[in-house]
């Protein structure tokens, strides 16, 4: 019998196999995107280079100069939430000091070695450097003397420089995440104080709400009188009983100084501040935001806090847009007291104002136009409505109909609509002036940024514009939210696909535009929402096919005969149910 063969030693790996093991690991913890998730999956990419018996990842607060540990194995549980190193203090902070890996074969002989594990007999401290600034450093630690080499020190100088870009995508990743989580939360809140008509109820719920985006100890919201020329305390959440009876004059502390002046301050240490007024006795630093509508200030937003420098720049920028919609909610509020009120005064003035809306609407057709047939009707859901529509003749032989909606019912958005309508007038008008200006598409980005620069972040208007040029028998569209228009051209019926973003929601905005050639019979409907959005007892909606059902029926009468159809027809849909929102249809039938 033969001996048995004698086991084959393991060959340690080429350069060639290493260089190419650290290029798989770069690229797999390149892909990880979640910052905790990435963490976790460092030391399973690491024990693929070398061994090691613990592990943990220091990361630096730049504020502080401070290294915390943000993931360790091999750790008790108890000391890596509170073990802090100064940048120069033990190996590792050696390291990131000094911008270099460190390497030690016996730590019984290292006197900088302060790590809590002293069963550790090796160490390899590598920083993670990213554009040029260290951000944190890898610690390798082992049971046994010299268990690292200076190869794994060239690997892991490597592959740190590559967990360093990983960490900074992560927390990009993440900090855009909370970024558009923020901003939801944020329309949210909007949505529900625009809904508080009650100004002591509102008050409190801004306050629980700012609680959502800032976790304050002291917060306080004060109003500005006007007769008394002070701001007045209206809520004051762990102010203290003495505070709450105060008032405070403009241009007087951080808070009248910033209802003066109309700024933001954010205080880091509020003794080194000759304007505070000692309000909360253990005070430290404090945040003031004033809430302003159009250049009024309204009040202030007053947040205080016993610690020193509590508050950043992001919770003021956050701030600042929470108070431009508390300042709206709650002049909306002030005006809805006034209104409950002076019901008889208000009612009267809605009676006039819809005479006025009325008389704004048009009436009939440009003067000397011959080329079309065009009828509107408006219907609005309450005493006042949001929808638009005009009929221009900005240059011979040409009719431009604009068809709008303004996000909301009632007074607000019949005031917005008149903003509105007069900008499509006013730019309209200017195109014999600067036609390359004011295009079709050019008229929307023009209005979409003067109205977002209003900042009424809860209203926004969509709109159809539309240029109809008889001598070269065109029509250009340009679209912003309002339902696609309906065409009918011969025995071809059908909606227009231009879509586009309403407009006052985003700055910059660029708009479509389609073109479409024009032909004697062809008829062009253009609807707001709520036409196709209206809803019956069973709350189910009549839908656009039935609007482009009915325009093709009645597509060789009159535009008024098309423009009551349509209406007749949702009215006969809706049966008993309440109209639910504003209703404009416009017709345009092509006669020569």
């Amino acid at each position: 019998m033969s001996e048995p063969a004698a086991p084959r030693p393991v060959r340690p790996p080429t350069d060639t196999e290493l260089l190419s093991t650290l290029f798989d690991l770069g690229r797999d913890v390149m892909s990880v995107l979640d910052l905790e998730e990435l963490l976790a999956r460092i030391p399973q990419l690491i024990a693929r280079l070398t061994r090691f018996s613990a592990f943990s990842v220091y990361l630096l607060d730049e504020a502080e100069q401070k290294l915390r540990i943000a993931y360790a194995i091999g750790y008790p549980e108890e000391i890596t939430p509170t073990l802090r190193l100064e940048v120069g203090q033990g190996v590792v902070g050696a390291a990131v000091q000094e911008g270099r890996p460190i390497l030690v074969n016996d730590i019984r002989l290292e006197p900088r070695y302060m790590g809590p594990l002293r069963n550790m007999l090796s160490q390899l401290a590598v920083p993670m450097r990213r554009k040029g600034k260290v951000i944190g450093a890898l610690n390798l630690l082992s049971e046994t003397t010299g268990a690292f080499t200076s190869q794994d020190e060239a690997l892991l100088r490597q592959f740190a420089a590559h967990v360093a870009v990983a960490i900074e995508n992560a927390r990009l990743f993440k900090s855009e995440r909370q970024y558009v989580d923020t901003l939801e939360t944020l329309a949210e809140i909007g949505r529900e104080m625009s809904s508080i008509l009650d100004l002591d109820v509102l008050l409190t719920r801004i306050a629980s709400l700012t609680k959502r985006l800032i976790d304050y100890r002291t917060f306080g919201i004060l109003l500005v009188n006007e007769a008394t020329q002070q701001l007045d305390i209206r809520l004051a959440v762990s102010y203290g009983e003495e505070a709450t009876s105060k008032h405070v004059k403009l241009g007087e502390g951080l808070v009248g100084w910033s209802a003066l002046h109309k700024e933001a301050l954010l205080i880091s240490d509020v003794s080194k501040d000759a304007r505070y007024l000692n309000l909360v006795p253990d005070a430290r630093s404090e945040l003031v935001i004033p809430m302003l509508i159009q250049d009024r200030c309204i009040g202030v937003f007053d947040l205080e806090s016993p610690e020193l420098s509590a508050f950043t720049k992001e919770h003021k920028e956050l701030l600042t847009l929470l108070a431009a919609q508390a300042a709206i909610a709650i002049e909306n509020a002030r005006l809805y007291e006034q209104v409950r009120h002076n019901e008889e005064r208000i009612e009267k003035e809605l009676r006039f104002a819809q005479r006025v809306q009325e008389a704004l609407l048009p009436t009939e057709l440009p003067v000397r136009l011959r080329q079309a047939d065009v009828a509107g009707r408006f219907a609005s859901a309450r005493e006042l409505g949001g929808d638009l529509h005009d009929f221009l003749a900005p240059e011979p032989n040409s009719l431009v109909i604009a068809v709008g909606d303004v996000s909301g019912k009632g007074a607000p958005a019949a005031l917005y609509g008149a903003f509105a309508a007069e900008l499509v007038r006013s730019r309209t008008l200017r195109r014999r002036y600067a036609p390359d200006r004011f295009s079709v598409a050019g008229v929307l980005e023009s209005m979409n940024t003067i109205l977002h620069e209003r900042q009424l972040e809860e209203y926004y208007c969509t709109l159809c514009y539309a240029f109809f040029d008889f001598k070269r028998r065109a029509l250009t569209m340009a679209n912003s939210g309002l339902p696609y228009p309906i065409r009918c051209s011969g025995d071809d019926c059908g909606q227009i696909e231009l879509p586009g973003v309403p407009l006052g929601s985003f700055p910059n905005v660029t708009y479509d535009e389609v073109v479409i050639p024009l032909q004697v019979g062809d008829v062009f409907v253009f609807c707001t929402d709520g036409i196709s959005e209206a809803m019956n007892d069973q709350g189910t909606e009549l839908g656009t096919r039935p609007v482009c059902e009915i325009v093709k029926a009645h597509r060789t009468d009159s535009a008024r005969a098309i423009v009551d159809a349509i209406f007749e027809m949702a009215i006969d849909f809706r049966g008993h149910a309440p109209q639910n929102d504003d209703m404009t249809a416009v017709a345009v039938k092509i006669t020569a």
